[in-house]
Formats: C-alpha cells, sequence, structure tokens
C-alpha cells in the first residue's frame, strides 16, 4: 500500500486523472453518501467519490431516483465533503433540477459547488442534456456525463435494462457521449451497457470513461458503496460484485446487542461510569431532606 494510502489521501484532480487515463492505470470510483463513508474511502484511496440520486432508492427509502430533491442531496453531499480530503466529489443533479432550461442547469450546479462543496456535477443521457452540460462547463463548473442507461429515465428506457444492444440504439450512444465529450465533459458513466460495444467506444473518447455494468474497456469503475459492501439485500444487478457482507454482520450485531439489553446483560460494570462514595452521601442526605 502506498504511502498516500496509509496517511494523507492524494488529492485527485482533474488533471490527476486525466494522466491516470494517459497512463493506463485504473480510477476507481464509489457512490456513496454519508461522512463515515466518505472517511472510509478517502483511507482506502478511493479516487473519487459520487454522491449518486441514488441516495433516493439506498438512503431514503423512494422507489426511484425521480422524487429525491436537491435539498436531500445537498445534505448528503455536505456530509460527505466534510469525510473528504483526497478524493475528487461529484454530485448528481437531480431530476427535475436542470433540464429546463440551461439557467436551471447552471444555478442547481452552482448551488451543489457553494452549498454541498462539490468539485464537479454530474448529468444523465445526450439530447438537451448536451446544451445544459455545455453552460454548466462555460459557468465554470466541471461536468461528468452519464450514457447508457440512466435512471432518471429508466421509465421511458423500458425499465432497469441493458442499453445498446441493437447496433441503432449502440450508435445513438457513441454519439450521446461523443456529444457530451465535444461539450466538454471531462468524464462520461456508461452504464449497463455490453461490453463489447464499451470495447467500441471508449477508444473514439480522449475524456475519461467510468464503467458500471459496461465491462472491462473503461477507464475506471464505480459501484454503489451498499451494493459492494452487501448492505443491501433486494434484488442486485449482473453487474454488481460484493465484496463484504455487511448486512449478514450487521444483523448479527444488532441481534446480539438486543439479546443482551432483554437479558440484562448489558450495560455490565465495565460499561457505566463511578462517583465517589462521599459524593454519593452527599446526594442521599440531599435526597432525603423534606
Amino acid at each position: 500500500m502506498s504511502s498516500a494510502h496509509r496517511g494523507q489521501p492524494k488529492r485527485t484532480t482533474l488533471t490527476s486523472l486525466a494522466e491516470q487515463k494517459t497512463s493506463g492505470a485504473p480510477v476507481v470510483m464509489i457512490t456513496a453518501y454519508d461522512y463515515p463513508s466518505a472517511r472510509i474511502a478517502d483511507q482506502a484511496g478511493v479516487d473519487i467519490v459520487l454522491v449518486g440520486d441514488s441516495a433516493a432508492n439506498v438512503v431514503l427509502g423512494y422507489d426511484s431516483t425521480v422524487p429525491v430533491s436537491v435539498d436531500e442531496l445537498l445534505v448528503l453531499t455536505r456530509a460527505v465533503r466534510r469525510g473528504l480530503s483526497g478524493a475528487l466529489l461529484v454530485a448528481d443533479l437531480p431530476f427535475g433540477s436542470y433540464e429546463a432550461s440551461d439557467l436551471d442547469a447552471v444555478h442547481t450546479a452552482q448551488r451543489f459547488v457553494k452549498e454541498g462543496g462539490a468539485d464537479a456535477v454530474k448529468l444523465e443521457r445526450g439530447g438537451t442534456t448536451v446544451d445544459r452540460a455545455r453552460a454548466v462547463i462555460a459557468a465554470g463548473i466541471p461536468v461528468m456525463g452519464h450514457v447508457g442507461l440512466t435512471p432518471q429515465a429508466a421509465t421511458s428506457l423500458g425499465g432497469y435494462k441493458v442499453q445498446g444492444r441493437t447496433a441503432d440504439r449502440a450508435e445513438q450512444l457513441v454519439r450521446e457521449a461523443l456529444t457530451l465529450q465535444d461539450a466538454g465533459c471531462f468524464a462520461v458513466v456508461i452504464e449497463a451497457v455490453p461490453s463489447a460495444v464499451t470495447d467500441l467506444l471508449v477508444p473514439l473518447l480522449h475524456c475519461l470513461t467510468i464503467g458500471i455494468g459496461a465491462g472491462a474497456a473503461a477507464d475506471g469503475q464505480v459501484l454503489v458503496w451498499h451494493d459492494l459492501l452487501g448492505i443491501t439485500t433486494d434484488h442486485r444487478a449482473k453487474f454488481v460484485r460484493t465484496f463484504a457482507d455487511l448486512h449478514a454482520e450487521s444483523l448479527r450485531g444488532v441481534s446480539a446487542y438486543a439479546a443482551a439489553v432483554r437479558e440484562r446483560e448489558f450495560p455490565a460494570p465495565e460499561h457505566t461510569y463511578a462517583i465517589s462514595e462521599s459524593e454519593l452521601d452527599l446526594l442521599r442526605t440531599a435526597l432525603a431532606q423534606p
């Protein structure tokens, strides 16, 4: 493990990410939502932390990403900012906060930078999103694009399904990625796309590419914190690999705690605080007074 990982985390910048792409060093990105997770990500040497609108499902209990608000995501973004000193912080712009106009997009992006402490923001899809991305970049805020399965548009895409399985759709996806790059995006996330399509797309792009369910050809990979640590137990996408089973361990710990309380085994004497006998005598005397 490098000294950067053992001590002060290395500082990720757009320049350092470009250097990683040039050198072929894979970029590690994690989607996380709170201060403790951010601290651990930094200690592990993660390059990019995304506060994703997936917080809607994973943390806030919504059925989709659509209902989550700017204010809700700002709370999470600020928490992650306080936990990071090395990784680049990217924030998702939630559904309905940027689509209507360039002005809306710039205003929302500015809030995530000024109020949330984000280093960059992420926008989904191509189409008019390209114009929004261009406006945000012109305002001085770095933008990460997102193609393939874009959760905010899952309904119009036919649900949470693999994208780009026909030549026409794959070509459209490639063109969306190229237009996002041409708009000035420093990176593009490629989600739920056949690996063979990613193999063809990545060489066409000089910006950073981050894959999630898109094969190994991308410059980096991203997974959601709760998925990779096995915290979520509902349906997991095929592309998720679980690197720990924190759900089982958490359930074991909470069950053990509940049992210890019910059996009056906890708290034990070693978990309590003492008071001197002289002070206790004074208290008894005071309480005995009418």
